[in-house]
Formats: structure tokens, C-alpha cells, sequence
């Protein structure tokens, strides 16, 4: 009996392979073909220049039209095909091709005259441009390996180049030499691809300029939470939770920011938010009023030479402690307070790391400081002033923490649930998450990819991140992660921030 089961799954199997259509090229134009090779439905234009996908309903296909010099987007659905009339680039398209991304999602490839090249989102009947990418004058076809994630043209004279065919991260083109193999794009940690639920508004300055967001929770209603957000070429920037901006103040060249609510100091409560100057080696102080603004409070210097990144923490007794490092590896311990009308940082205690750091961030609960240092790995100190620093390395560096490290942030658990330590891992374009109690067990990774249906982008190349557990109501009832997004795509554009629901991440790594 089972043999006889047998026998007719792979008879069905055989049928349908047997019915199933295909797509041919003439010169009248797209064919779709039966099994046989009869014709069941024709698109009339003239074309040189085509590619095809198989679709789980069908097929897919696109055609230069020649006449025109316009893409049609063709669907091949029961036996019809469908055409769409895609929007005509600014540039004299070359050549075309399809891409399947790991997510799942169709993406084309125009190849333009003069090396001016983009890369679309298709969607049902549409695209969406994706990136720019300088490729090569008069490409002679291109290619695509889905696999490999590579695209392959050729160029008169010269030869065969690839790229990377993902819209994530630099273009970088690589001449393949004659009789080589295909190039293959660099093994990666097979994590979960996760959507953003929003995006904040671009910064406005092009160029590496986005780089460490703080999350700023109101007290009375969490959706109206802030996030506050550097810009290194100009100053802070805020958002709402939709992603808004509503403040901008110039300070100048600010690196990371952190913030801390409820502090104690000069006999008033204050939250408080803390940045690295650059031009000027120090901290600037804000302060984040009831209702949501921010304004500068004073600037603070230091003795470092090329400050850099930063963290601050709220001490038992609600005292403002800030942890600037410099890029010698130096990291020192202020506390910030209000004496007689001024704001003042006194030094407490610094150490220094072989190489240079960024990234830190402060469990409370554990008084723990935990400092990224990019080349080599993540280690952990005792936050308190009174305490010896002894670095103990939480994880290095290696297969799974791709250097560079960068952003750090702690999410507490609610209620005596477990707190996790989260890096994003610079040279993979994804993020870790680790306890935050020795021995520091790595629960997983996962990486940002593209929200198709809100028309937000992936993030890549991360700079800094942060978490919160509260509730900030709607889909960020468990809490928020924010991320820096270091290639703004989906069109190309500056830099930004992009926000994830904590309840994604939680599914997808199976965290309590």
C-alpha cells in the first residue's frame, strides 16, 4: 500500500511538472507556452532584453521594450499573462535582470548606457526604487545569482565585474578574472530577518551623520515617548514615536547620546540627557522637560583628547554618573551635579582598553558597565565609583560577533523577568542578544530587512542602538528598539533611524 502511495505522489508530481508553462522571447514579442509548446497568451513588443523568475502562482517576468525604452512588468497567472508599465528611469536602460532577495522579494536591476544603474522593489504591478549604483558603460547583459547574492556584467574591453547584488551596505564592484568561479558573497550567520515598524525622517546632513539614538519614555502616556537621536555633522535631533521630527538643536559635532530620568540633583528632579562634543572634548547636558522638550543645560569638559562614545547611569541614591570613552582606548567615570546654580563634572575613576572603544551601556540592576571595543570583543566592569575596575570579556570577537562592535543597550525584563544585552555587530549588519548575567549565554541574532508593505528599508552597518522595556502602547506594548541605519534606501537618501517592536524580536528568538 505505502509503495502504491508512492507511486502516485510521484505520478502527480510528474503531471505537473509536465502542465507546467513556460515564457519565450521572439521577435513578435513574450510568449507564454503550454507544455506542448502551444500558445496560450502573447505580449506584443519589441524587445532584445528580458529575464524570468518562477513565482509560487506563476511566473514572472520583465522586457525592455525597445521602442519605447520602458520595462514591462509581466505576470504569467492561469494561463494569461498581465502587464504592467513600469515607470521609465532618468537614464537610457542597457540591461535588466531580476533578483530574488533572502526575504523572499522581488527586486530588478536597470543597468543604464553611461554606468548610471538603480535597483527597484517590484511589487504586485509596481517598483520602487531601491539604491543607485554606478556599474559600467554600455554593459554588455547581467545576471544575477540568488544563491551567490551576486550580479554579474560585462563590460566591453574590460571583462566580467560582480556586486553585491543585496541594496544593504557600499556598492563595490570586483573585476573576475578569466575562467575563475563566480565570486560568492561573504557567509553570514543564517539569522532571522525581522521588519521595522517605522522610520524616523532622515537627518540632513549626507554622508555618515546619523549615528546613537536615546529613548526618552513619558511618564504619563508612553505613546507620546521620545527619541532622541546625533547627528554628528550638526546636533540633536527628536522624534516621536511615528518618526516625526519636532526638535532640532545645533550643538555640533555630537557622537553618542544617553539619557537618564528621575535624577536627583540640586535639591529637583530632572531627566536628563547626555552627548560627546567632538570639537570641543566634552559632555554636553540637556535637560528633557515634562512635556517633552529639550533644551541645553551647560557643557562639561573633560581631559580626552579625541572623545568619542558615551553612557550614562542613574546611581542608587538617583545621582547622574557618564562614562565617555576616547579612541585611545581611554574610558572614564563622571558624576554630574548641580552645585550652587552649576552644573559640574567631577572625575571619579578611568581605565583604559587596548584599542579603541564606542559603544557602552549601564545595567542598573547589576551595576554593571558594559563597553564595546570594536576590534576585539565586549567586556563588562563594575559601574559603582567606589569599586575597582576589572574587565571581565563577555565575548569576544569571532564568527558570531563580527567586528565592529558598536551600539550596546540592556533591555530590563518587567517583574523579575530576565534582562538581555543587545550589540549590533557592524561588520554583519546584525544584531546579537546576550543575558546580561555572566556567563552571558548568546540566545541568537537577527538582522533588519525590508518592511515591503510600509515601504521602509533594512538597516545595515549599524552604528547605535537602544532599548526600553515600557510600555509605549500600540505595537510597542512590550517595549522598542532602536536602531541607526548606516545606507538609507528605498529611495537612497541620508541617514536615519529605524524602529522595531521588542515583541518581534522576543518571537523570533524565543525570549521570555
Amino acid at each position: 500500500m505505502r509503495a502504491q502511495l508512492i507511486t502516485v505522489a510521484l505520478g502527480l508530481l510528474l503531471n505537473a511538472f509536465a502542465c507546467a508553462d513556460s515564457l519565450k522571447l521572439d521577435k513578435q514579442g513574450l510568449l507564454l507556452l503550454d507544455s506542448q509548446g502551444r500558445e496560450l497568451d502573447r505580449v506584443t513588443v519589441r524587445a532584445k532584453r528580458w529575464d524570468q523568475r518562477e513565482l509560487p502562482d506563476g511566473l514572472l517576468a520583465v522586457v525592455l521594450d525597445t521602442d519605447r525604452g520602458r520595462p514591462l512588468l509581466v505576470r504569467a497567472r492561469a494561463q494569461r499573462l498581465q502587464v504592467s508599465v513600469l515607470e521609465v528611469p532618468d537614464f537610457e536602460v542597457d540591461a535588466l535582470c531580476l533578483y530574488r532577495d533572502p526575504q523572499g522579494l522581488m527586486q530588478l536591476f536597470l543597468l543604464g548606457a553611461e554606468g548610471l544603474s538603480e535597483q527597484w522593489l517590484l511589487g504586485e504591478g509596481s517598483a520602487r526604487p531601491l539604491r543607485h549604483l554606478a556599474t559600467a558603460p554600455s554593459p554588455h547583459g547581467c545576471q544575477v545569482d540568488d544563491v551567490r547574492g551576486t550580479l554579474q556584467f560585462a563590460e566591453a574591453g574590460v571583462g566580467m565585474w560582480s556586486v553585491n547584488a543585496e541594496p544593504e551596505g557600499r556598492v563595490q564592484r570586483r573585476l573576475l578574472k578569466p575562467g575563475a568561479p563566480p565570486p560568492t558573497s561573504a557567509r553570514r550567520q543564517a539569522w532571522p530577518v525581522l521588519q521595522p515598524s517605522a522610520q524616523t525622517d532622515v537627518v540632513a546632513r549626507q554622508g555618515d551623520a546619523a549615528d546613537d539614538p536615546a529613548i526618552w519614555v513619558d511618564p504619563q502616556d508612553g505613546q507620546r515617548s521620545l527619541v532622541l537621536g546625533t547627528n554628528k555633522k550638526q546636533g540633536l535631533l527628536v522624534y516621536g514615536l511615528d518618526g516625526h521630527q519636532r526638535q532640532l538643536l545645533e550643538v555640533g559635532r555630537i557622537n553618542n547620546v544617553d539619557l537618564r530620568q528621575g535624577i536627583v540633583s540640586g535639591g529637583a528632579r530632572w531627566d536628563l540627557a547626555v552627548a560627546t562634543q567632538r570639537d570641543e572634548q566634552s559632555l554636553v547636558l540637556f535637560q528633557i522637560e515634562p512635556g517633552g522638550q529639550v533644551r541645553e543645560l551647560a557643557r562639561l569638559p573633560t581631559d580626552l583628547n579625541d572623545i568619542y562614545g558615551l553612557c550614562v547611569a542613574r546611581t542608587a541614591d538617583g545621582q547622574l554618573d557618564a562614562f565617555p570613552n576616547d579612541k585611545d582606548g581611554r574610558v572614564q567615570h563622571y558624576r554630574i551635579a548641580l552645585n550652587e546654580g552649576r552644573w559640574q563634572a567631577r572625575l571619579l575613576r578611568q581605565f583604559k582598553l587596548a584599542s579603541q572603544p564606542e559603544g557602552c551601556v549601564v545595567d542598573e540592576r547589576e551595576n554593571r558597565l558594559f563597553v564595546g571595543e570594536e576590534k576585539r570583543g565586549i567586556w563588562a566592569f563594575d559601574a559603582r565609583a567606589e569599586r575597582t575596575m576589572q574587565p571581565e570579556l563577555v565575548m569576544p570577537v569571532g564568527p558570531q560577533l563580527v567586528a565592529d562592535v558598536e551600539g550596546l543597550a540592556v533591555y530590563q525584563g518587567r517583574g523579575g523577568a530576565p534582562s538581555y544585552l543587545l550589540v549590533s555587530a557592524q561588520g554583519d549588519d546584525s544584531y546579537l542578544v546576550l543575558d546580561a548575567k555572566p556567563p552571558y549565554a548568546l540566545h541568537g541574532g537577527f538582522r533588519i530587512g525590508i518592511n515591503a508593505v510600509l515601504g521602509i528599508d533594512g538597516s545595515s552597518e549599524t552604528d547605535g542602538i537602544e532599548v526600553t522595556s515600557a510600555d509605549l502602547g500600540g505595537p510597542y506594548a512590550e517595549g522598542l528598539l532602536v536602531v541607526q541605519d548606516g545606507h538609507k534606501r528605498l529611495p537612497d537618501g541620508p541617514q536615519n533611524f529605524k524602529y522595531l517592536p521588542w515583541a518581534e524580536v522576543a518571537r523570533a528568538l524565543q525570549l521570555r
